[in-house]
């Protein structure tokens, strides 16, 4: 700090965490006056350009670069400094001459501040040569005393829509300059979002909205800003918006986007039932629906869940359903997983309501003899693969009904007899007859029982499929985790939620991909964690419903214990840094009441994946500010297996009652792109928010030995002389 009498004093100078003022230690005990109000600074000027610096004794000892004032208060009064370098000035001119939010209070009071001034304006010009106002003419302008001029509106405007992380890192990258040329824009493209340096050009032309700034090849603070909201700055790679991956692998390669009891829309007890639960799972990339067929009236089958209060749907109009939707949103292969329950007159029905409805797209052929895997999504496009029991060639058309549906029946008699759901219904294994036409459309996916790996090993066909209660596959990925996998490389593997979720909540899906499970089925029709974990994991590679499975869960030399807590053998982990700078127009959350519009926000950024890599962090909250909070704050994440790792932001409002949802967003690590980028916040039943988003920067590097940190960081400067 610099004095008029040539004295220098050296001191730390700080923004309180609410980004309200600056404050510093006085030399004496006056703490009140040692702190400026950051809506009191009337400018911040560079250089030596005070009368404080011009005439003080120590004047050419002073770098122009190092040296900045802040003017503030009433009486214009200045407080003179000298950073310890270019760069640590620079980052405060820069913060100190932004505004660090927006609210409908400071917008009221900047508006205000031009009325007082235009009245004062008008009362010195409306006063007559003899010294006094007249009064009648004094009280006809008023309403249009009201009223703003359309430069005062822009100025205010321009004031509030200016982001100062934007304008920050627009100072950042032009050397202090007011806009970016087309060398400081391709430094910051290259170097921080990976894209080619031939890109700056267009970049102007597509984003400066000044014809004289296009002409020059200058991208102005709005044209950054039109440039970091647009989609090209989406934290989603575009590239995963189209097939990426090479789907001419086996199928059992692939994880399959699956649903559980498709036809419920609600709980799978009393819940109604419909087709249209059908055509939304296929809408949205679903690859393997379920059909649970029982008698019904007039000799025709329907679709429900045995002995529950759902209504029945005729099979007839969820075939043509299914038939209509089935390739809409992707071409690779369908599987309909038929839980046949029917008597052999009502199977004659659904066999010729299969071949009829479906036709030339069901799958027929038989696997070739010898054959090590199935075939690849890409041979079995548009084609339909019936997954059902099937009868062996010297069978006497009788087949175990150890299936889900059983199951379920047996769970909801229970409760329908006790009202109660506590006795664990244990699964009976009984005989049913199975009409060998029917059984002959069964091809690449024949349910078999499971009885343990060494058997699967030795006697299990590629073709064949084993269906896992949820409770048994969890048991066998904390038993047997590396069996789980390897079996996973030849065989598909289908895991179906717990008969005691009647209110249709979801099992963690990672629990099962991690031991390479293909096929997880999931309750589409409920929304939380879980289901966004699902949906994100399958908006990668063109939302097609197959994703790769890592190539460590294929590799026949391989091995991974899906249990491992630390780094995988043959993989190399990643770094992954984080910083979540800023949130966007976050909403009040649905439904809150109490706090009536004030949101204090918070972010959560958490990991999933395998054991080793699952963490969590959160910022700080930010009070009373939902338009544009500040968070500023940095993580470190070690993810040890990259292709398996998903990243999520939670938004939450910091309450005392109970913390509230604002929104989430959540993205493979894979699909995740480098840079500074915003995240479309989604509600919490998948709908995107509007104008909602974070501001967030990321970089991934290779990982040193485990390391998982949290930094935060504040805006400090020491000022010497």
């Amino acid at each position: 700090k610099i004095r008029p009498n040539s004295r220098v004093y050296q001191r730390y100078y700080l923004l309180d965490a609410g980004l309200q003022a600056l404050f510093w230690e006085p030399s004496k005990k006056e703490s009140d006056k040692a702190r400026i109000f950051l809506d009191s600074i009337r400018e911040v000027r560079t250089g030596r350009n005070t009368e404080t610096f011009r005439t003080s004794g120590v004047y050419e000892q002073i770098s122009e670069d190092c040296a900045f004032s802040i003017i503030y208060g009433e009486m214009y009064e200045s407080l003179d400094l000298v950073a310890n370098s270019a760069e640590v000035a620079n980052i405060w001119v820069t913060g100190l001459s932004v505004n660090p939010g927006v609210s409908s209070g400071k917008v009221e009071h900047r508006f205000k501040e031009i009325q007082r001034l235009r009245e004062k304006t008008c009362a010195l010009t409306s006063c007559n040569e003899s010294g006094f106002k007249d009064h009648a003419e004094n009280e006809k302008p008023s309403a249009r005393k009201e009223q703003v001029t359309k430069q005062e509106f822009i100025e205010v405007f321009h004031d509030f829509c200016t982001r100062p992380e934007i304008y920050f890192l627009l100072v950042q990258f032009s050397s202090n300059k007011e806009y970016l040329d087309a060398k400081d824009l391709m430094r910051f493209i290259e170097a921080e979002q990976g894209a080619s340096e031939e890109m700056s050009l267009q970049l102007i032309q597509a984003h400066e909205p000044s014809e004289e700034g296009r002409q020059q090849g200058h991208l102005s603070l709005d044209g950054f800003t039109s440039y970091l909201t647009s989609s090209e700055c989406h934290l989603f790679d575009r590239e995963h918006d189209t097939i990426c991956q090479d789907m001419s692998q086996p199928l059992s390669h692939y994880y399959i986007n699956s649903s559980h009891n498709t036809y419920l829309i609600e709980d799978q007890f009393r819940g109604p039932s419909d087709k249209s639960g059908y055509i939304r799972a296929l809408k949205m990339g679903c690859r393997c629906v379920e059909v649970d067929v029982w008698d019904g009236p007039d000799g025709e089958p329907v679709v429900c869940t045995g002995h529950s209060l759902s209504r029945p749907l005729a099979l007839h109009s969820v075939l043509e359903a299914i038939a209509k939707f089935a390739f809409v949103a992707s071409e690779y292969p369908l599987i309909l997983c038929i839980e046949n329950h029917c008597s052999l007159q009502q199977q004659n029905v659904l066999l010729q309501h299969l071949t009829r409805i479906l036709g030339d797209k069901l799958y027929r052929d038989l696997p070739a003899e010898g054959a090590l895997y199935l075939p690849s999504p890409y041979e079995l496009r548009r084609r339909i693969l019936l997954k059902g029991k099937k009868l062996g060639p010297d069978s006497d058309g009788e087949v175990s009904e150890e299936d889900e549906g059983a199951e379920m029946s047996q769970r909801i008699k229970a409760v329908n007899a006790a009202g109660t759901e506590k006795d664990v219904v244990q699964k009976s294994v009984s005989l049913t007859s199975l009409l060998r036409e029917l059984s002959d459309l069964v091809t690449l996916c024949h349910s078999v029982g499971f009885k343990d790996f060494k058997t699967s090993s030795k006697a299990q066909k590629p073709w064949e499929l084993c269906s896992f209660h949820e409770s048994l596959a969890l048991r066998l990925a904390g038993d047997s985790p590396g069996d789980f996998v390897n079996h996973n490389k030849h065989f598909l593997s289908r895991v179906y939620p717990n008969p005691m979720r009647i209110d249709s909540s979801n099992m963690n899906p990672q629990d099962l991909w991690k031991c390479g499970c293909q096929i997880v089925s999931m309750n589409f029709q409920t929304a939380g964690l879980m289901m966004d974990l699902n949906t994100a994991w399958f908006r990668q590679n063109g939302r097609c419903g197959y994703v790769l499975r890592p190539a460590i869960m294929r590799q026949e030399v391989s091995y991974f214990s899906a249990d491992t807590k630390d780094t995988v053998p043959g993989v190399s982990p990643q770094l992954l840094h984080v910083k979540v700078i800023s949130g966007q127009n976050l909403p009040k959350p649905k439904g809150s009441g109490a706090k009536g519009d004030v949101v204090d926000p918070y972010v959560y950024v958490e990991i999933h994946g395998i054991p080793a890599d699952c963490s969590e962090r959160r910022t700080r909250t930010v009070r009373q500010n939902g338009d544009n909070p500040i968070f500023d704050e940095s993580f470190e994440f070690q993810i040890n297996l990259p292709e398996l790792a998903m990243v999520r932001f939670v938004v939450l409002d910091d309450d005392f009652i109970g913390d509230e949802f604002i929104g989430q967003y959540t993205i493979p690590l894979e699909c995740l792109q480098p840079g500074y980028r915003h995240v479309p916040l989604q509600s919490l039943t998948g709908e995107d928010l509007p104008h909602a988003k974070l501001f967030v920067h990321f970089l991934s590097s290779p990982s040193t030995p485990h390391k998982n940190t949290t930094e935060t960081r504040c805006l400090r400067v020491m000022c010497k002389t």
